[in-house]
């Protein structure tokens, strides 16, 4: 590199810096970079609201500091007629602050109705797809502790259980395609967010579907906002989840003593072998250890169907299985005591 270009690229990483020295903004990147590995490369996603263009000003100063590689990508969905001259926008403000950031666009025919959901797994779809062309292992999103308590109360509405309730949390427990998905910014609140977008950027982009009650987030979110006003202590709301994340961790270390205890698992055959004390735990525990087992076996991402998984240790508990069934991509049947589970050729 040129000696000009050189002395410009150091001022103007001195300029980045030189908003850490903001009191609040210092104390907000001390807590954000706990959440990372300095030996790991990273992606983050972008969207232009307060959240991301924080999330990214906060990676940028991360990389600076600790020489570590990162990308930026922002989705343009097409689902709106100015979402691509907002994303051109947007990539214009992060260039201020060294950032280059890649436009990924949804291309082909859009859905009518589901908008939101859909939206939500082209995003991800099209992330992950590019952190996996890049050689990147972990995706950094914009989430805050606002969307912890809304997607809580989102998964309470919809009836989910214990899991459900405490899966949205720092990392995820599961990794897609071996991407590691990563939520640095949990334990701030937006108005953090909004704070660093307007000191940093003076800027960010307000999505008018945020407006539209017509979907159930912006149904929940206006409803937390009733309940703040009626005395709602989100510090409480907090606490609550942090008990029942403290309840889902001793299930989770139940269910794989369960596994470790009562399975044989071979390897080249793909094959476990269960005995019956697997059987004989609290149905929440055998539930959870067999749905892991059809998962492994199966190759499956997501898990059987929790109504058919129920149907089938009730089966086996009074010793109804006959012939081989079917459940997962996996052959179960009995043998003596030993139940088997096969890959469905």
């Amino acid at each position: 590199m040129r000696r000009k270009s050189l002395i410009v690229k150091n001022k103007n990483l001195r300029i980045i810096l030189k908003h850490l020295n903001n009191n609040q903004i210092r104390k907000i990147f001390i807590k954000f970079k706990n959440h990372l590995d300095k030996n790991e490369s990273f992606a983050v996603a972008v969207s232009g609201g307060p959240d991301s263009l924080s999330l990214s000003f906060l990676s940028k100063c991360f990389s600076i500091k600790e020489s570590v590689k990162v990308k930026f990508y922002i989705v343009d969905h097409k689902l709106r007629k100015n979402s691509s001259s907002e994303a051109r926008l947007v990539c214009n403000i992060l260039k201020k602050i060294g950032i280059n950031c890649k436009v990924l666009t949804w291309k082909g025919k859009k859905p009518i109705s589901n908008i939101q959901a859909i939206a939500r797994k082209k995003r991800y779809s099209l992330l992950i797809s590019q952190c996996k062309k890049d050689n990147i292992n972990n995706l950094l999103l914009g989430h805050h502790i606002d969307d912890l308590y809304e997607n809580f109360l989102i998964r309470l509405l919809r009836g989910s259980g214990l899991k459900g309730l405490t899966s949205f949390g720092n990392k995820s427990e599961y990794k897609v395609n071996n991407i590691n998905i990563i939520r640095p910014l949990m334990s701030f609140e937006k108005n953090d967010l909004i704070y660093i977008s307007k000191k940093v950027f003076g800027y960010y982009i307000e999505d008018p579907s945020n407006l539209d009650e017509n979907f159930k987030r912006i149904k929940i979110r206006k409803l937390i906002s009733n309940l703040k006003q009626e005395g709602l202590d989100k510090k409480k709301l907090k606490l609550t989840i942090n008990n029942l994340k403290d309840s889902e961790e001793t299930i989770h270390f139940y269910v794989e003593k369960n596994i470790d205890n009562n399975t044989i698992f071979f390897k080249r055959k793909n094959t476990f072998f269960v005995n019956n004390t697997f059987f004989d735990q609290p149905n929440e525990i055998v539930f959870r250890s067999l749905s892991f087992l059809i998962k492994v076996v199966g190759g499956k991402y997501y898990n059987a169907r929790g109504k058919n998984i129920q149907n089938l240790i009730k089966k086996i508990k009074k010793d109804e299985i006959r012939k081989k069934t079917t459940l997962g991509r996996c052959f179960i049947e009995k043998f003596q005591k030993t139940i088997i589970i096969s890959r469905e050729n």
